[in-house]
């Protein structure tokens, strides 16, 4: 008899693209965690992003929060693209987007800029 929920085998198409910045040796890990929290209208399709805020307990949050035209640059992405995470590893800090399949997956000149401004204010801290 076949099983009635077969598991996919393989790998699953899914992406991310990791921007890494070097972290300084000594700062609290705490410090650099935070991610986007998205305050939208509509529905479905038709769902856009109002306004953009930083979620964490550190000082990078704080500092993000304070930058009107990095959220504002973020406001203009779509859902996915504006849901961005920041946390530190071993020996730096990655910035991420959420996982994408093969035909949403792409970095836009906006993004890069977005992300770039974002890892400014990682060196700064």
């Amino acid at each position: 008899m076949q099983d009635t929920n077969p598991m996919p085998w393989g790998a699953l198409d899914r992406y991310q693209a990791h921007f890494i910045v070097r972290k300084q040796s000594g700062q609290n890990d705490q410090d650099y965690v935070a991610k986007t929290k998205l305050i939208t209208k509509g529905h479905f399709s038709s769902k856009t992003i109002v306004k953009v805020e930083w979620n964490g307990g550190g000082s990078l949050a704080r500092k993000l929060n304070e930058d009107t035209e990095l959220n504002e640059m973020i406001a203009k992405q779509s859902i996915d693209d504006a849901t961005i995470f920041i946390e530190p590893t071993d020996s730096a800090i990655r910035i991420r987007p959420k996982w994408k399949n093969h035909l949403t997956f792409g970095i836009t000149k906006e993004l890069f800029e977005i992300y770039d401004r974002i890892a400014g204010h990682i060196k700064k801290l």
